[in-house]
């Protein structure tokens, strides 16, 4: 398969993948048309294939009844979230454990389907994640994801090399069987191919920061539905551009988040490890940043909260429901702040796709 950006049809080559075939899937916290994703990739697959799709929840909460009877109606094959307490325990990466369900092992074939945008410590979203982090097991995210280990030097949004998490990342997926990369680059459309590369020429076509002359006292964060559906993924907007290379802010800026949060914090198990991580100290959080840390995987947001708030503000607006954000002092309103009218305030309007950064 070419890394190219086209319509998904004209990647799909002539002969399809050995059986039995995993799919691993993003849930909705990723904007694609995963539907189209499996609807296309059923013309592809022999239909005597054995095909096994998980949803790659990682921690994050189980998919919905609606969500997943979403995905099964545009699905000739079973769709079922992966579960990651019942991995297989695999040779190590260093302190790495490695921990994977049984359908990755046995599969002679993967197909990662998932859309590229930043992320925090993988740089961006895509390549070998999907299956490595999205259908991993709990032992292996927290590790990955402990505190210790993404504060390392070169663990960045926006940056894939070089980076211990990426690396890590793709060292695993290296491991795994014949493994094919099918993303969906916003603004560009569908690539697909060998999973490192493929991402790299997605990443490239993003583009993801652009220069500013001067530094801004505030900024809007416009958070897209899909991550404005709790607190613990609508952060990510205001941490990628607090913790980016050069970010466009002055000492002691306002970030003023736009999102509903109607989970409030949120439901799965990462993001209960991440309110209880804020809970366990009074803002800005900074004892999160020194002694033991054993709050276990999804707590490492909170390191990134009490990052950003060591040099900024953060207000979040329009939340539906304020209450569980203050009772962690979060400072959140139901209210909308028209910033329009005011000198050096900027506004980002996607922030997981494209950051202003200091020239």
């Amino acid at each position: 398969m070419k890394a190219h950006a086209t319509a998904m049809d004209a990647l799909l080559p002539l002969v399809p993948p050995l059986g039995p075939v995993l799919i691993a899937i993003p849930d909705t916290t990723r904007s694609m048309d995963t539907g189209a994703a499996l609807e296309a990739l059923s013309k592809w697959i022999s239909a005597s294939t054995q095909v096994t799709v998980r949803v790659g929840l990682g921690l994050h909460r189980k998919s919905t009844k609606t969500e997943l009877n979403e995905l099964r109606s545009r699905s000739p094959w079973p769709v079922e979230d992966h579960t990651p307490g019942t991995c297989l325990e695999l040779p190590s990466l260093g302190e790495i454990p490695i921990q994977l369900p049984a359908e990755v092992c046995k599969a002679r074939s993967i197909i990662t389907v998932g859309t590229v945008e930043l992320h925090q410590y993988a740089g961006f979203s895509g390549g070998y994640k999907g299956v490595v982090i999205g259908c991993g097991g709990r032992g292996m995210i927290e590790a990955l994801h402990h505190r210790d280990f993404v504060t390392q030097e070169g663990i960045r949004v926006g940056q894939l090399r070089p980076n211990p998490f990426r690396e890590h990342i793709d060292a695993i997926g290296k491991g795994l069987p014949a493994t094919t990369a099918l993303q969906w680059v916003p603004d560009h459309g569908w690539m697909a191919g060998e999973p490192v590369h493929t991402l790299e020429c997605a990443a490239a076509l993003l583009e993801p920061f652009h220069p500013m002359r001067h530094a801004a006292h505030s900024v809007t964060l416009k958070v897209p539905p899909s991550k404005a559906v709790n607190f613990y993924q609508a952060s990510r907007a205001a941490t990628y551009l607090a913790l980016s290379p050069r970010p466009p802010l002055q000492e002691g800026a306002t970030l003023y988040l736009e999102a509903a949060c109607p989970e409030g914090i949120g439901h799965g198990i990462g993001e209960r490890n991440f309110a209880k991580a804020l809970a366990s100290c009074p803002p800005p959080w900074t004892s999160l940043l020194e002694g033991p840390f054993e709050f276990g995987g999804g707590a490492q947001r909170a390191v990134m909260l009490a990052l950003l708030s060591q040099r900024y503000r953060l207000k979040v607006t329009g939340c539906l429901n304020p209450s569980p954000l203050r009772e962690l002092g979060i400072d959140a309103s139901s209210e909308l702040t028209d910033h329009s009218d005011k000198a050096h305030h900027l506004v980002v309007p996607q922030p997981f796709l494209r950051l202003p950064q200091l020239a």
